[in-house]
């Protein structure tokens, strides 16, 4: 879709939008969302992005943003047809902004802006491997809040089941990008990992619905996840007595190699599968036993019948 077909369109809505502003936001919000709400399909900008038009009214309500205005995030965007606003951006803003402008194209001051709620964890965020990538290295598929948390416009709280960062989806959350094959090769990344976790102890206590069993956050850390050489990350070395020792009180250095991710070895891979066939062999056959034994108990019961018939 094109500048001008989008002119075209969101003249009429935002007249209509001065006439009936939407129900339970501010007038600067109904104006944005009486145009946002109706609009399909994305736009491409001159400096080549894809931006999504449309915005579910009744998600963003539910988010933990519905209370913000659009202004509070995008405060000096002003590409056409929109008018920046006249509010101030913190110096801190501004810095952000400039780093992370090579992965955010269309409007960085609002994904700095984060940070205005946000500061503490958005230091840490750039302090990680993570957001160095972004800030030091110019890499564009870098992680940075909306990669992990998904649209600002609908974010949830992290124990419902529907955030990206929840319990159930934390793992497929972290495998958008640690499962990509150009990443991996990029970053020389370990293979497999979202599949070796979830063939360990740890995933398949996970995938039972245990609600202690570790994710990805509780080894790695979260905000402030560090490369695994890095002497400050909790799985480096000696720190893992730390790491583990939070959910296994007196854990050793025996103990720790047998707490990671599942073997990927192929004679460790292929024996863990050897046992488990063995173990279902051993079960379907005493279950096999057990149902023959019955039909056996069962028919000689009715032939003993007929014989005394007779």
């Amino acid at each position: 879709m094109s500048y001008k077909k989008v002119l075209f369109i969101v003249a009429p809505l935002l007249f209509l939008s001065l006439m009936f502003p939407q129900k339970g936001f501010s007038e600067d919000t109904a104006n944005c969302l009486a145009c946002h709400s109706a609009m399909k399909g994305k736009v491409q900008t001159p400096s080549g992005a894809l931006i999504e038009l449309n915005l579910d009214i009744d998600k963003f309500q539910a988010s933990v943003h519905g209370s913000l205005s659009c202004t509070e995030c995008h405060i000096k965007f002003s590409d056409d047809p929109h008018t920046a606003p006249g509010a101030p951006v913190s110096t801190f803003v501004l810095a952000i902004s400039s780093k992370i402008s090579s992965k955010h194209l269309v409007d960085p001051i609002a994904a700095a802006a984060c940070s205005d709620c946000h500061e503490e964890i958005y230091r840490k965020v750039l302090d990680s491997v993570h957001g160095s990538n972004i800030t030091v290295k110019k890499q564009k598929d870098g992680a940075l809040c909306l990669d992990c948390h998904g649209s600002p416009h609908y974010i949830t709280k992290a124990d419902k089941s529907e955030s990206m960062v929840s319990r159930e989806n934390q793992v497929e959350t972290c495998g958008n990008c640690h499962e990509e094959k150009i990443i991996i090769e990029k970053y020389k990344l370990q293979e497999n990992v979202m599949k070796s976790f979830k063939e360990s102890f740890h995933g398949r206590k996970l995938y039972l619905g245990h609600t202690k069993a570790p994710t990805c956050s509780s080894c790695h850390g979260a905000h402030d996840i560090k490369s695994k050489t890095d002497p400050a990350s909790p799985i480096f070395g000696k720190n893992k007595l730390v790491t583990c020792g939070n959910c296994h009180p007196g854990a050793n250095e025996r103990f720790i190699p047998a707490i990671t991710h599942a073997h990927t070895h192929p004679i460790a891979h292929y024996t863990e599968k050897g046992l488990i066939l063995l173990t279902l062999g051993t079960f379907a056959f005493i279950i096999l036993h057990v149902l023959l034994d019955a039909f056996s108990e069962i028919r000689d019961a009715i032939f003993r019948k007929r014989r005394e018939e007779e």
